[in-house]
């Protein structure tokens, strides 16, 4: 056998012996321990960019569920319950208890749907804002050192592949909120 089919035939390499291994094995960053890196980083990243805002959060016996809610009506105000449950894909009564901390806490106003009156429209109160304000700064410090250390190139890559790390209802929702924000209902006083 020639140096030149033996190197064909090689694992990672184009070759018959190829076929049988995983997608993507010849590829260098989509071997094994580089997935297992990338996996690595993932759960350290979440934990030291969860890190600040559970500190604030604990202080006032809230969580990190809390911290969602909060994070996504400030970005959606009039959000309903049922659009927000379809974000964070928890259970009704999941979100219950959340909300009701929320609006008992007076974060959180409900108010019912201008065309549908059994709807509820969710917005953040301005004890709400603050607080979602607090939270964002304190990870926007965090985003922003590692959007700099890593350089303006790497932004749109990393956005890239955290798209590729979500489903398809996750990346639908960016692509509809994008550029959009929704403005507060209007409503008769």
């Amino acid at each position: 056998m020639s140096s030149a089919s033996a190197e064909a035939r090689r694992p990672g390499r184009p070759g018959l012996e190829a076929k049988s291994q995983p997608a993507g094995a010849g590829l260098l960053y989509l071997r094994e321990e580089e997935i297992r890196l990338a996996q690595d980083l993932l759960f350290f990243a979440y934990r030291d960019f969860t890190n600040a805002a559970d500190v604030i959060l604990d202080e006032l016996g809230l969580g990190r569920a809390h911290h969602r809610a909060l994070h996504f009506i400030g970005r959606n105000p009039g959000i309903t319950v049922s659009e927000l449950l379809g974000i964070l894909k928890i259970t009704k009564q999941s979100l219950a208890r959340v909300l009701s901390t929320l609006v008992d806490r007076g974060l959180v106003a409900q108010a019912p749907g201008l065309d549908d009156r059994r709807q509820r429209l969710l917005t953040l109160t301005p004890a709400g804002q603050g607080l979602e304000r607090r939270l964002f700064e304190c990870q926007r410090e965090r985003l922003v050192a590692a959007y700099r250390e890593a350089g303006p190139a790497c932004v749109e890559g990393f956005r890239r592949v955290m798209r590729g790390v979500m489903d398809r209802s996750a990346r639908a929702y960016l692509e509809e909120s994008a550029g959009r924000r929704r403005e507060p209902p209007l409503r008769d006083a």
